[in-house]
């Protein structure tokens, strides 16, 4: 049960808050990341986020999931994540579709060398189909594996201008990761918004950071708008300053 920090406050409905919350950047995506993280910055343990994850974590997850048009991904945390169509619950919809917006966001997964495999849970519901966006170097034979899984879109540049360009630039995208994609959206100025799960652990290892790509200069000046408290974790949400 997610709470303000200060202790006397009461449980927050975390549906009503994110749609409550102000987005939007004038004539182009807002771009929005929901990470999580050990104290140390390990965002992967044994390859996956599922042990820094508990249900407070997961409550939130599945509240900014019912805010934006698009779920950005990368392939390689598609891979290690193992996911699946992006679902929503009725109460998530019925919100969606009062604010204007189909009754579920559409899953997009950037991938350069279309390192998926059509049998991968992702792609298991055709009513939810996702969008595909590689390069158009790929065997067109590796493209028509897909032609029932996916929408595939091949562009001659995988930055991130094209690929917000080829969903239609919408207005809002919400990237899941993994941190190649996030640096090289951060490093193209693409950074509205964070949303970062502090997980009481210390993880050592070799995992990555939530960004990881070329040094940003000068830095994205980040305002902290919001700091919740679960029964574990620490939710903070930044803005661009």
């Amino acid at each position: 049960m997610l709470k303000h920090l200060h202790e006397a406050s009461g449980p927050v409905n975390v549906l009503d808050m994110v749609f409550a919350e102000e987005r939007g950047a004038e004539g182009r995506s807002w771009v929005m990341y929901n990470m999580v993280s050990s104290v140390d910055g390990a965002t992967a343990v044994k390859g996956g986020s599922s042990a820094l994850n508990d249900q407070d974590d997961k409550a939130l997850f599945g509240a900014l999931r019912a805010v934006p048009d698009v779920v950005l991904v990368g392939a390689a945390t598609v891979r290690a994540e193992d996911y699946g169509p992006v679902l929503l619950d009725e109460e998530r919809r019925a919100r969606r579709v009062k604010h204007g917006l189909a009754p579920t966001p559409k899953l997009a997964i950037a991938t350069a060398s279309l390192s998926v495999e059509p049998d991968m849970r992702v792609f298991e519901d055709p009513d939810h189909r996702p969008t595909i966006i590689t390069s158009e170097s790929v065997d067109s034979s590796r493209i028509d594996d897909f032609k029932d899984r996916a929408d595939v879109l091949q562009l001659a540049e995988l930055d991130p201008q094209s690929i917000l360009r080829s969903l239609g630039n919408p207005n809002i995208v919400l990237c899941e990761g993994g941190p190649t994609l996030n640096g090289q959206l951060i490093a193209a100025g693409f950074i509205d918004e964070m949303n970062l799960t502090m997980s009481p652990m210390v993880a050592v290892g070799e995992s990555r950071r939530i960004a990881h790509g070329d040094e940003l200069v000068p830095p994205a000046e980040m305002e902290l708008v919001r700091v919740l408290r679960g029964s574990r974790s620490l939710f903070l949400r930044y803005v661009r300053a």
